[in-house]
Formats: C-alpha cells, structure tokens, sequence
C-alpha cells in the first residue's frame, strides 16, 4: 500500500509544514535495483578507533573493496571535508575491534563527531567490534558500550541514515565477516538499522561443505552447481518477494504454499523458473513430501516464511485460534525441519526463520502470534550451534517489524500509521526488505553468522 505522508513530505507544502510543525519526514529510501546497486554519495570512509591496529588490514581492505564504493582508509582530512566538493561520505566503517578500555571509546566519537553532518542521505555507519571477553571485565564493558552507543545513533541519524554493530567472536578473521559487511554497506540494507550482528570462525567456507555449491561472487551458485531453495508460504507478498530475491541470484526455487493458493503459487513458480509445491506445511507428512520434491533429496536454502494471525486478546481467545497460529507459525518449523535434518537433506546448507518483532516486544491481541515468533527465536538459537557442528548448517532468523503488505494495509489507519512512523526512518518497510535480509542469510559466503535473530524493522521503537 502507498504511503501517501511519505509523498506529501516531498512535496513544496509538504516539505514547509513538516518543518513548521515538527513532523517525521521520511526519506525516500535508497534499496537495490540494478540501476543503483551500489551506496551514492561519496567514497567508503574506513577508520581506526585505537592507536592499535584493528583487525586484519589486507582482509578488511579486500572485504570493503567488495562493497563497490571509492574506499579511503584512515584518512581524517576526510571526515574533516577538506576533500573534493564538500567532503561528503557515503559510508563510514569504523574499527574498534581493538577497543578494550572505556578510555579508549573516545576514539569512537573523535572518528564520528566531525563527519556525521556530511554523511550522505541513506548512507551508513557501520562499526566492527569484538565480542565482550568474560575473562576481562574492562574490555568487556568497553566493547558493551558499542551496542548502546550505535543503538543511539540510528535514532539521531535521520535523512535515511543506518547504523549497526558488527562483533567479531574469537578466533574470527575479518574475512568471516565479508559477507556482512557487504550487505549492510549497500542498498539491500535499507530498512536495518540498529542491529548488532556477530560472526565466528566456526562453519564451512562457501564451497567446502558437503555437496556445496561454488560462486559466482554474489551469493549465487555457478551454472553447473546450482542452488536449490525451498521457501514456504511463497505465494504472495514476502514469501514472494524472498522466492524471487533467491532465484535472480541463480538458486532453483521450490514455492511452497497451501493448496488453496494453487493459482498463485504456480504462476509465481512459473515466473521464477522454479517449481510450485501446493502443500500444507502443518501436514503430518509434509517433511516427508518435500524429501521426495527434491531432484537429489538434499536442499541449499529453507526458508520458514509460512504464518498466520488469529488476533484476539487472550480472554476472548478461543482454544482453536491459539492452536492454530502456534501450529502453522512454529509447531510446523520445528517438524519440517526435524524431518529434513533427519533425512539428511540439510547439509551445508542455510535455514532461515522467520520471527517478528512481536516476539520480542509483544502486541496486544497477539499473544497467540508473538508466543509462536518468540519461539522461533529459541529454535534458532538453540538448534544453530548443533546444527552447524553436525551438519555444517547455519540457522538464523529475520525479524521483520512494519512491512507494507496486504495485512498491514487492512489495519484500521491510526494504528497503521503508528505502525509506519514507530522507528527510526519514520516509515514502513518493503516485502523485499525482508528478502534482502534472507538473501544475505542464504548466501554460501555468510557461513560464519549461525544463530542470528535480523530484525528488519527501521529500528522500531518497541522491544528491543
């Protein structure tokens, strides 16, 4: 559904009302389109919080040169506006994987403080931290602070801006986290914000796992080893979205939905070049069905996008809609993918969930939903460690807050456009925000992010 505020704040009237009203005026976002693949607006500025060298230089610098933007390393004159123009910067990565003392969180805001004001609009501020050591109490709270710290500034930002947090977990290298830093420094990133993501050392390379495939630099499988995904609830809207983000990036698309959105799902498969699964996932034998859908029973990418609402407030909830939504939203997750591992189906491959800020903050009405979507966070968290130990498998979630579909255009106006201005871009998010972020999860280069819960929410305010 068309955000019309968002087009009026564009406007001559608008533009001059906002302004004398104080009212959010969200920017028009800048996502991926092959027009615009890449961040605008200036060079990649990479600089170091610490005296100490960070992480890697020769793996960081190859890591940023795989953005596609200019990079200028360590170069202050920058920040400064003394370059060409006035200086302006479409990114900013900043190395505190060094960090270990609050003295030296200074670093942090002297590397910052003079070069936010020329951060171009939908430009991005990603920091590389480490994981808090419990054996050192001082490092560990200087590295803590980063998370609030950027948590705070993509509330400041504005214009579009983002802001996240990359940990480096020990023994990692940085070129663990190539992937990551690839996609929140682009336009796919668009609608995340606030996040903090951590990657290891732990988990296959693209390539190496069992029956993996190769790549093409991308994410996407070579002509001869292409990748074969499975993506539930694909008939609309997200489901959509995520099957079509999948196959442009080569993968073969299994497009599983409930027989009653045949029509559909097979003219989505149709387009894709993928194949239609008319399937109710709450099925007994669902797992089993889709082990026979597979060419050579084994599968690249699962993506658990399948799920319903049945809102009522808890007094007024009858026993079948509880059961229902838990059901489909998280009873079938666990089954389907129990099933798969046990078949062996699953096997360097990616799992990726899909969860909702619901679950973290809760909603009236929904306890139903957010019981089920707060436990798919548990499920990821709980199964990624096995998992990848035993199957060289990743597992990780996206939680997506306000996204323009359908369902969300059905609610009453009021809540709907509190639901749109409730976070930090002041705006709501597209189904193919949420693909992106799958996307980025499926990739074979983002082996070492295992038990991630994404949200894909603008920074919402609720929750965490």
């Amino acid at each position: 559904m068309a955000d019309r505020y968002l087009r009026w704040t564009h406007t001559g009237p608008g533009r001059f009302l906002t302004r004398r009203l104080g009212l959010p005026r969200p920017e028009v976002l800048h996502r991926w389109t092959a027009e615009r693949p890449t961040l605008e607006g200036g060079p990649l500025l990479h600089l170091t919080a610490t005296a100490t060298e960070g992480c890697g230089r020769k793996e960081l610098r190859e890591a940023l040169d795989g953005c596609g933007l200019p990079v200028v390393h360590g170069r202050t004159d920058v920040a400064h506006g003394r370059t060409d123009g006035e200086g302006r910067v479409a990114a900013v990565l900043v190395d505190a994987t060094a960090l270990g003392t609050v003295a030296e969180l200074s670093g942090v805001h002297a590397s910052l403080h003079p070069l936010l004001r020329r951060l171009a609009p939908c430009g991005r501020v990603v920091l590389l931290g480490a994981r808090p050591a419990p054996d050192d109490h001082h490092q560990a709270a200087a590295q803590q602070a980063l998370e609030g710290f950027v948590r705070s500034l993509g509330k400041e930002l504005g214009r579009g801006r983002t802001a996240n947090l990359v940990r480096l977990a020990p023994p990692a290298r940085v070129d663990s986290a190539a992937s990551t830093l690839r996609f929140l420094l682009s336009p796919r990133s668009a609608f995340v914000s606030g996040q903090v993501i951590e990657v290891t050392a732990e988990g296959h390379a693209p390539g190496t796992a069992d029956g993996g495939t190769t790549e093409n630099g991308d994410g996407s499988g070579s002509g001869e080893g292409r990748r074969l995904a499975l993506v539930t609830g694909a008939a609309r809207g997200i489901g959509e979205q995520i099957a079509g983000r999948l196959a442009r990036e080569g993968a073969h698309v299994l497009c599983l939905d409930v027989e009653q959105a045949a029509d559909d799902l097979t003219r989505v498969a149709d387009r894709l070049g993928g194949t239609a699964l008319p399937l109710d996932i709450t099925a007994g034998d669902a797992g089993a069905r889709i082990v026979e859908a597979l060419p050579d029973g084994r599968l690249d990418v699962l993506v658990h996008n399948a799920g319903i609402t049945r809102d009522r407030r808890l007094v007024n909830m009858p026993a079948d809609r509880w059961a229902g939504v838990l059901d489909v939203n998280l009873a079938s997750v666990l089954r389907t993918t129990d099933h798969l591992l046990a078949a062996g189906a699953l096997r360097g491959s990616r799992v990726v969930a899909t969860a909702s800020i619901a679950g973290i903050a809760g909603n009236v009405g929904q306890t139903n939903y957010a019981a089920s979507k707060a436990g798919v966070i548990g499920f990821v968290r709980a199964l990624a460690p096995r998992a990848r130990a035993e199957h060289a498998t990743t597992v990780n979630a996206v939680a997506p807050g306000f996204i323009e579909t359908k369902m969300t255009a059905a609610v009453p106006f009021v809540i709907r456009e509190a639901g749109r201005r409730m976070n930090s871009l002041s705006q709501g998010g597209q189904p193919l925000d949420v693909a992106e972020t799958v996307a980025w999860l499926a990739e074979p280069a983002s082996h070492a992010v295992n038990g991630q819960t994404v949200r894909v929410c603008g920074q919402s305010l609720l929750g965490a």
